[in-house]
């Protein structure tokens, strides 16, 4: 179950963050998080689609058996 997030404390949160990382850093942060987010996805999606490689390993131990 995830607890009832309002908008007081996600503006908790953002200063915290704020004060942890400082003003010039957060874009930098985001953008890191970004392509790493994007970089995971890419994976995940590649990892699910077969390529051609494994398609004809699959179909040669198909006809050995």
């Amino acid at each position: 179950m995830l607890p009832n997030v309002g908008w007081s404390e996600l503006l908790i949160v953002l200063v915290i963050v704020l004060v942890l990382f400082g003003a010039k850093r957060l874009p930098e942060l985001a953008k890191s998080m970004g392509s790493s987010l994007h970089a995971f996805k890419k994976g995940i999606k590649d990892g699910f689609e077969p390529n051609e490689k494994d398609a004809k390993e699959t179909k040669k131990e198909a006809k050995l058996s």
